[in-house]
Protein backbone atom coordinates (compact mmCIF):
# COMPACT_ATOMS: atom_id res chain seq x y z
CA UNK A 1 0.00 0.00 0.00
CA UNK A 2 1.29 3.46 -0.92
CA UNK A 3 1.38 6.34 1.61
CA UNK A 4 -2.08 7.69 2.34
CA UNK A 5 -3.96 9.98 4.70
CA UNK A 6 -5.61 9.29 8.03
CA UNK A 7 -7.38 11.53 10.52
CA UNK A 8 -8.82 10.40 13.87
CA UNK A 9 -11.40 12.86 15.14
CA UNK A 10 -11.32 14.10 18.75
CA UNK A 11 -14.29 12.89 20.77
CA UNK A 12 -16.35 16.09 20.79
CA UNK A 13 -19.70 14.25 21.05
CA UNK A 14 -21.57 15.96 18.24
CA UNK A 15 -24.82 14.04 18.59
CA UNK A 16 -26.58 14.89 15.29
CA UNK A 17 -23.73 13.58 13.11
CA UNK A 18 -20.54 12.46 14.79
CA UNK A 19 -17.35 11.71 12.80
CA UNK A 20 -14.88 9.14 14.11
CA UNK A 21 -12.16 8.73 11.50
CA UNK A 22 -11.43 9.40 7.84
CA UNK A 23 -8.67 8.31 5.51
CA UNK A 24 -7.33 7.86 2.01
CA UNK A 25 -5.42 4.91 0.54
CA UNK A 26 -3.89 4.05 -2.82
CA UNK A 27 -3.82 0.25 -2.51
CA UNK A 28 -1.72 -2.38 -4.21
CA UNK A 29 -3.11 -5.62 -5.63
CA UNK A 30 -2.56 -7.54 -2.38
CA UNK A 31 -4.51 -5.14 -0.17
CA UNK A 32 -7.43 -6.57 1.81
CA UNK A 33 -9.27 -5.84 5.04
CA UNK A 34 -11.32 -8.17 7.23
CA UNK A 35 -13.26 -10.12 8.14
CA UNK A 36 -14.22 -7.67 10.86
CA UNK A 37 -17.08 -5.55 12.19
CA UNK A 38 -17.46 -1.81 12.72
CA UNK A 39 -19.16 0.01 15.56
CA UNK A 40 -20.36 2.82 13.27
CA UNK A 41 -21.28 3.45 9.64
CA UNK A 42 -18.26 3.29 7.31
CA UNK A 43 -18.49 4.65 3.76
CA UNK A 44 -15.82 4.20 1.06
CA UNK A 45 -15.73 6.13 -2.22
CA UNK A 46 -13.65 4.57 -5.02
CA UNK A 47 -11.58 7.22 -6.81
CA UNK A 48 -9.99 4.81 -9.29
CA UNK A 49 -9.52 1.10 -9.87
CA UNK A 50 -11.74 -1.68 -8.57
CA UNK A 51 -12.25 -4.17 -5.78
CA UNK A 52 -14.69 -6.56 -4.15
CA UNK A 53 -16.87 -6.34 -1.05
CA UNK A 54 -17.97 -9.59 0.63
CA UNK A 55 -20.78 -9.29 3.16
CA UNK A 56 -24.03 -10.87 4.36
CA UNK A 57 -27.53 -9.77 3.39
CA UNK A 58 -30.60 -9.61 5.64
CA UNK A 59 -31.03 -13.39 5.32
CA UNK A 60 -27.40 -13.96 6.38
CA UNK A 61 -26.49 -15.19 2.90
CA UNK A 62 -22.99 -14.36 1.68
CA UNK A 63 -22.88 -11.85 -1.17
CA UNK A 64 -20.09 -10.41 -3.32
CA UNK A 65 -20.16 -6.94 -4.89
CA UNK A 66 -17.66 -5.82 -7.53
CA UNK A 67 -17.09 -2.08 -7.15
CA UNK A 68 -15.28 0.26 -9.54
CA UNK A 69 -14.33 3.90 -10.14
CA UNK A 70 -16.97 6.42 -9.12
CA UNK A 71 -18.92 4.02 -6.92
CA UNK A 72 -19.01 3.69 -3.15
CA UNK A 73 -19.98 1.13 -0.56
CA UNK A 74 -21.37 1.30 2.96
CA UNK A 75 -20.62 -0.98 5.90
CA UNK A 76 -23.28 -1.05 8.62
CA UNK A 77 -22.52 -1.19 12.38
CA UNK A 78 -22.03 -4.75 13.56
CA UNK A 79 -21.92 -6.15 10.01
CA UNK A 80 -19.17 -8.68 9.23
CA UNK A 81 -17.40 -7.68 6.01
CA UNK A 82 -14.25 -8.38 4.02
CA UNK A 83 -13.07 -6.32 1.07
CA UNK A 84 -10.06 -6.50 -1.19
CA UNK A 85 -8.45 -4.73 -4.15
CA UNK A 86 -8.56 -6.04 -7.70
CA UNK A 87 -5.16 -7.59 -8.46
CA UNK A 88 -4.85 -6.02 -11.90
CA UNK A 89 -6.54 -2.69 -11.18
CA UNK A 90 -6.29 -2.10 -7.41
CA UNK A 91 -8.54 0.57 -6.04
CA UNK A 92 -7.72 3.97 -4.67
CA UNK A 93 -10.35 5.12 -2.20
CA UNK A 94 -11.25 7.57 0.54
CA UNK A 95 -13.39 6.67 3.57
CA UNK A 96 -15.29 8.20 6.47
CA UNK A 97 -16.61 6.51 9.63
CA UNK A 98 -19.53 8.30 11.30
CA UNK A 99 -22.65 7.91 13.40
CA UNK A 100 -25.16 10.08 15.25
CA UNK A 101 -28.83 10.69 15.85
CA UNK A 102 -29.49 11.47 12.18
CA UNK A 103 -26.99 9.00 10.69
CA UNK A 104 -29.63 6.34 9.98
CA UNK A 105 -31.79 8.98 8.30
CA UNK A 106 -28.91 10.03 6.05
CA UNK A 107 -28.27 6.38 5.18
CA UNK A 108 -31.94 5.77 4.38
CA UNK A 109 -32.26 8.92 2.26
CA UNK A 110 -29.17 7.89 0.28
CA UNK A 111 -30.91 4.61 -0.56
CA UNK A 112 -28.68 2.24 1.43
CA UNK A 113 -29.76 -1.00 3.07
CA UNK A 114 -27.98 -4.14 4.22
CA UNK A 115 -29.14 -5.78 0.96
CA UNK A 116 -28.15 -2.74 -1.11
CA UNK A 117 -24.81 -1.35 0.16
CA UNK A 118 -23.51 0.05 -3.15
CA UNK A 119 -23.71 3.76 -3.99
CA UNK A 120 -23.92 5.04 -7.57
CA UNK A 121 -23.90 8.73 -8.40
CA UNK A 122 -26.35 10.33 -10.81
CA UNK A 123 -24.41 13.62 -10.83
CA UNK A 124 -20.68 13.79 -11.71
CA UNK A 125 -20.27 17.27 -10.23
CA UNK A 126 -21.76 16.25 -6.88
CA UNK A 127 -19.71 13.03 -6.91
CA UNK A 128 -16.55 15.09 -7.40
CA UNK A 129 -17.59 17.41 -4.55
CA UNK A 130 -18.27 14.35 -2.36
CA UNK A 131 -14.74 13.08 -3.02
CA UNK A 132 -13.19 16.49 -2.33
CA UNK A 133 -15.16 16.78 0.90
CA UNK A 134 -14.03 13.35 2.08
CA UNK A 135 -10.40 14.19 1.25
CA UNK A 136 -10.71 17.35 3.36
CA UNK A 137 -12.02 15.23 6.24
CA UNK A 138 -9.08 12.83 5.86
CA UNK A 139 -6.44 15.59 5.84
CA UNK A 140 -4.99 16.28 9.33
CA UNK A 141 -4.01 19.84 8.32
CA UNK A 142 -7.43 20.82 6.96
CA UNK A 143 -9.04 23.18 9.51
CA UNK A 144 -10.32 22.87 13.08
CA UNK A 145 -12.67 20.15 14.31
CA UNK A 146 -15.55 22.60 13.84
CA UNK A 147 -14.59 22.96 10.19
CA UNK A 148 -14.35 19.18 9.95
CA UNK A 149 -17.82 18.90 11.42
CA UNK A 150 -19.20 21.27 8.77
CA UNK A 151 -17.61 19.13 6.05
CA UNK A 152 -19.35 16.06 7.45
CA UNK A 153 -22.69 17.79 6.78
CA UNK A 154 -21.46 18.63 3.26
CA UNK A 155 -20.63 14.96 2.81
CA UNK A 156 -24.12 13.89 3.94
CA UNK A 157 -25.74 16.41 1.59
CA UNK A 158 -23.68 15.27 -1.42
CA UNK A 159 -24.25 11.61 -0.60
CA UNK A 160 -28.02 12.09 -0.60
CA UNK A 161 -28.36 14.49 -3.55
CA UNK A 162 -26.03 12.56 -5.86
CA UNK A 163 -27.52 9.12 -5.28
CA UNK A 164 -29.37 7.49 -8.17
CA UNK A 165 -32.40 6.67 -6.01
CA UNK A 166 -32.84 9.26 -3.26
CA UNK A 167 -35.44 8.41 -0.62
CA UNK A 168 -37.60 11.02 1.11
CA UNK A 169 -38.07 10.59 4.85
CA UNK A 170 -41.49 12.03 5.70
CA UNK A 171 -41.21 11.98 9.47
CA UNK A 172 -38.75 11.50 12.25
CA UNK A 173 -40.94 10.28 15.10
CA UNK A 174 -38.09 8.24 16.51
CA UNK A 175 -35.76 11.22 17.05
CA UNK A 176 -35.94 10.99 20.87
CA UNK A 177 -35.25 7.27 20.75
CA UNK A 178 -32.31 7.93 18.42
CA UNK A 179 -31.02 10.55 20.84
CA UNK A 180 -31.18 8.15 23.80
CA UNK A 181 -29.58 5.37 21.75
CA UNK A 182 -26.71 7.56 20.58
CA UNK A 183 -26.17 8.90 24.10
CA UNK A 184 -25.95 5.30 25.33
CA UNK A 185 -23.49 4.38 22.55
CA UNK A 186 -21.22 7.32 23.38
CA UNK A 187 -21.35 6.54 27.11
CA UNK A 188 -20.41 2.90 26.46
CA UNK A 189 -17.54 3.87 24.15
CA UNK A 190 -16.06 6.20 26.76
CA UNK A 191 -16.63 3.92 29.76
CA UNK A 192 -16.57 0.29 28.53
CA UNK A 193 -13.38 -0.37 30.50
CA UNK A 194 -15.11 0.57 33.75
CA UNK A 195 -17.66 -1.27 35.89
CA UNK A 196 -20.76 0.14 34.18
CA UNK A 197 -24.26 -1.35 34.18
CA UNK A 198 -27.58 -1.01 32.38
CA UNK A 199 -28.71 1.19 35.27
CA UNK A 200 -25.77 3.58 34.86
CA UNK A 201 -26.34 3.74 31.09
CA UNK A 202 -30.02 4.53 31.64
CA UNK A 203 -29.08 7.19 34.21
CA UNK A 204 -26.75 8.83 31.68
CA UNK A 205 -29.67 8.94 29.22
CA UNK A 206 -31.94 10.23 32.02
CA UNK A 207 -34.58 7.56 31.33
CA UNK A 208 -35.87 4.49 33.17
CA UNK A 209 -34.01 1.19 32.74
CA UNK A 210 -37.06 -0.47 31.14
CA UNK A 211 -37.40 2.37 28.62
CA UNK A 212 -33.76 1.92 27.62
CA UNK A 213 -34.25 -1.85 27.22
CA UNK A 214 -37.25 -1.25 24.95
CA UNK A 215 -35.38 1.25 22.75
CA UNK A 216 -32.40 -1.09 22.31
CA UNK A 217 -34.63 -4.06 21.50
CA UNK A 218 -36.70 -2.10 18.98
CA UNK A 219 -33.81 -0.33 17.26
CA UNK A 220 -30.92 -2.81 17.22
CA UNK A 221 -32.53 -6.12 18.22
CA UNK A 222 -30.52 -6.65 21.39
CA UNK A 223 -30.40 -5.32 24.93
CA UNK A 224 -27.87 -2.78 26.24
CA UNK A 225 -26.06 -5.46 28.27
CA UNK A 226 -25.58 -7.62 25.18
CA UNK A 227 -24.41 -4.59 23.18
CA UNK A 228 -21.92 -3.68 25.94
CA UNK A 229 -20.51 -7.21 25.99
CA UNK A 230 -20.12 -7.35 22.21
CA UNK A 231 -18.52 -3.91 22.16
CA UNK A 232 -16.01 -4.95 24.83
CA UNK A 233 -15.20 -8.15 22.95
CA UNK A 234 -14.72 -6.29 19.65
CA UNK A 235 -12.21 -4.00 21.37
CA UNK A 236 -10.54 -7.06 22.90
CA UNK A 237 -10.28 -8.68 19.46
CA UNK A 238 -8.56 -5.56 18.10
CA UNK A 239 -6.05 -5.64 20.97
CA UNK A 240 -5.37 -9.34 20.43
CA UNK A 241 -4.48 -8.70 16.80
CA UNK A 242 -2.61 -5.40 17.11
CA UNK A 243 -0.72 -5.68 20.44
CA UNK A 244 1.46 -8.08 22.40
CA UNK A 245 -0.51 -7.58 25.62
CA UNK A 246 -1.20 -10.71 27.64
CA UNK A 247 -4.71 -12.18 27.77
CA UNK A 248 -5.05 -10.96 31.36
CA UNK A 249 -3.95 -7.42 30.40
CA UNK A 250 -6.45 -7.30 27.54
CA UNK A 251 -9.21 -8.56 29.81
CA UNK A 252 -8.43 -5.79 32.30
CA UNK A 253 -8.33 -3.22 29.49
CA UNK A 254 -11.92 -4.03 28.47
CA UNK A 255 -13.37 -4.21 31.97
CA UNK A 256 -12.77 -7.78 33.18
CA UNK A 257 -10.69 -8.33 36.33
CA UNK A 258 -11.20 -12.11 36.17
CA UNK A 259 -9.29 -13.68 33.26
CA UNK A 260 -11.46 -16.82 33.28
CA UNK A 261 -14.64 -14.72 33.06
CA UNK A 262 -13.13 -12.70 30.19
CA UNK A 263 -12.04 -15.80 28.25
CA UNK A 264 -15.43 -17.45 28.70
CA UNK A 265 -17.25 -14.32 27.50
CA UNK A 266 -14.92 -13.92 24.53
CA UNK A 267 -15.52 -17.52 23.49
CA UNK A 268 -19.29 -17.04 23.72
CA UNK A 269 -19.03 -14.14 21.25
CA UNK A 270 -16.31 -15.38 18.84
CA UNK A 271 -16.63 -19.14 19.23
CA UNK A 272 -13.01 -19.58 20.33
CA UNK A 273 -10.73 -18.63 23.20
CA UNK A 274 -8.75 -15.36 23.06
CA UNK A 275 -5.50 -17.34 22.82
CA UNK A 276 -6.72 -19.41 19.86
CA UNK A 277 -8.23 -16.32 18.20
CA UNK A 278 -4.85 -14.56 18.34
CA UNK A 279 -2.99 -17.61 17.04
CA UNK A 280 -5.41 -18.01 14.12
CA UNK A 281 -5.17 -14.35 13.11
CA UNK A 282 -1.38 -14.30 13.31
CA UNK A 283 -1.03 -17.53 11.32
CA UNK A 284 -3.30 -16.16 8.57
CA UNK A 285 -1.33 -12.90 8.48
CA UNK A 286 1.95 -14.68 7.80
CA UNK A 287 0.68 -17.64 5.75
Amino acid sequence: MKPGLFYLFPNENFLDLNPYQAGYADNDGAASFGPCTRNHYLFHYVISGAGTLMTEDEMKCERHFHIHTGQGFLIFPGQVTTYWADKNHPWEYVWIEFDGVYASEVISMAGFSVDSPIWKSSDKILARKLCETMMALASPAEGTHFYKQSRLYDFADCLIRATEKPVTILSSNGSFSDYYLQTAFLYIEKNFMNNISVESIAAKCNIHRNKLLKIFKERIGQGPQEYLIKYRMSRAAQLLITTNFSINEIGNAVGYENQLHFSRTFKNVYGMSPKYFREQKISKKYS
